[in-house]
């Protein structure tokens, strides 16, 4: 049985901030921005290229088991990139608020910059050159298909 990691709901305090943060300066597709039942607004947002979303929302958590996470609870969350010093340079001319890359080896998949949306939530942007020649959804279908 093949399972994917499709949507991430994210706790956030203001739905209409987190979804222009991560839309204006993050550079995330607004997928949905909608009601979607009586009283439940979604907004999912996906990052360009991502097989993932993240799911903004506060009736969200009434459908979730377990307890309902606060705002800016959420750390470690990680976007992969080519090239970072390319991503850094598109991040911070969105005027996002983001670390200087850093190199802890010279191992691909070792340099990763940071920065939090406006509740806190963390986020590592990860450098992962080998995503230049073989990008996750080619490699995704090369399997499908082989």
């Amino acid at each position: 049985m093949d399972m994917t990691l499709e949507v991430i709901p994210l706790p956030v305090s203001d739905i209409d901030r987190a979804r222009d943060f991560y839309r204006d300066k993050v550079g995330f597709h607004v997928d949905i921005d909608q009601e979607v039942m009586p009283g439940m607004r979604i907004v999912q947002l996906t990052p360009p290229g991502s097989g993932c979303s993240i799911a903004l929302g506060e009736a969200l958590w009434e459908y979730t088991p377990g307890k309902t996470p606060a705002p800016g609870a959420y750390q470690g969350l990680q976007l992969c990139v080519a090239d970072i010093e390319a991503a850094h340079a598109e991040l911070v001319g969105r005027g996002l608020d983001v670390s200087e890359p850093v190199r802890y080896a010279e191992s691909d998949g070792a340099t990763f910059m940071y920065f939090t949306d406006p509740d806190g939530n963390g986020w590592a942007v990860q450098e992962y050159r080998k995503r230049a020649e073989e990008p996750l959804h080619k490699l995704l279908g090369d399997q499908a298909g082989g």
